[in-house]
């Protein structure tokens, strides 16, 4: 079975873009087509992450940066700021949103980000799967928080060691900073204008942000949970 999470863009002077987004139902692997050579910036040693785990005789291509080739290649010539209309469809629902093409962007590269086959980004797969685009920092923050706990009871599930805290979370997202900045350079040489490199820095900023914000957030959550203490 494949899930297909579907965007489309429809700018101000009239261009419409659709990204049709298939993922395997079961690990969520990309399944779309892939045509031709990739282009030599997502090559893996091109700017490659001082912590890639890759060996560039095995995989001659960063996946991440092969996951945004379609992106780059329709969107690389969008500026941050154009106004765009973006509906994104689902099996579930279907989400309307005017907003800017640096957000709109950013929320489909997330869902396409994690799912690309990166090993710094499979942890976020969870979240992928109940892909929620455009959602607030508190919103990120909750669903980050609950998928990483899940992920800590399958791991006492399986004999491992398991934490009932955020350390690991926060060591996840300082990982994911250091991918954001080499593949923020892969974009700048891929891209004509600053839209799509703007989508990348807005993930980035949440990278940045939660590590600090987690333990004291949550704690503004305490009072919704009074029923459990």
């Amino acid at each position: 079975m494949e899930l297909e999470v579907q965007y489309k863009f429809r700018f101000a002077d009239g261009r419409e873009v659709s990204f049709p987004i298939r993922m395997d139902g079961d690990d969520l692997a990309p399944v779309n087509a892939e045509h031709g050579e990739p282009p030599a910036w997502t090559r893996l040693d091109f700017h490659r992450c001082s912590h890639c785990p890759l060996h560039s005789d095995r995989h001659p291509w960063c996946p991440l940066a092969r996951s945004l080739v379609q992106v780059i290649s329709l969107l690389g010539d969008v500026f941050s700021y154009d106004e765009v209309e973006t509906e994104v469809i689902t099996a579930e629902r279907r989400i309307l949103r005017s907003t800017s093409a640096q957000s709109a962007i950013s929320a489909m590269m997330g869902l396409i980000i994690a799912t690309s086959g990166c090993p710094h980004m499979a942890f976020f797969k969870p979240m992928a799967r109940f892909h929620l685009p455009f959602a607030t920092e508190k919103e990120t923050l909750y669903r980050a928080a609950g998928m990483y706990l899940l992920g800590q009871y399958f791991r006492q599930q399986q004999g491992l060691p398991a934490e009932m805290g955020f350390s690991g979370l926060i060591r996840l997202y300082r990982n994911v900073e250091i991918v954001n900045r080499a593949m923020a350079e892969r974009l700048r040489a891929a891209a004509r204008e600053d839209g799509a490199v703007n989508a990348l820095v807005l993930l980035d900023m949440y990278a940045k942000t939660l590590p600090g914000l987690v333990e004291e957030a949550l704690q503004e959550l305490r009072p919704l949970y009074t029923a459990y203490l």
